[in-house]
């Protein structure tokens, strides 16, 4: 009988032993996954970064811009140029 356990025992860990392997297999496998998904999510973060960048560079372009608007100077270009008013005292040349 000492032979049959020790047959059994041998298969016995020869069997945990094929389990190990392919449980360490599948789990390399979801760590090579999720590695890629991660370089991926990071190339992401990056393009999103620099997407929120330049909107707020846009903002802050806008914001400048709307400040502008309501100066007086926006004023008096807008009034030259789209309704060619000037000051009493100024004199406008025109080239031939």
């Amino acid at each position: 009988m000492s032979r049959n356990k020790k047959k059994r025992n041998q298969a016995g860990k020869a069997g945990i032993a094929y389990i190990v392997v392919f449980l360490l297999i599948i789990i390399s496998v979801k760590i090579v996954i999720l590695y890629q998904k991660d370089q991926e999510y990071r190339e992401r973060e990056a393009e999103l970064d620099a997407i929120y960048q330049e909107e707020t560079e846009r903002r802050d372009e806008l914001s400048d811009y709307e400040e502008y608007m309501g100066s007086r100077e926006y004023i008096e270009d807008t009034a030259r140029r789209k309704l060619g008013l000037i000051y009493e005292n100024e004199m406008i040349f025109k080239e031939q």
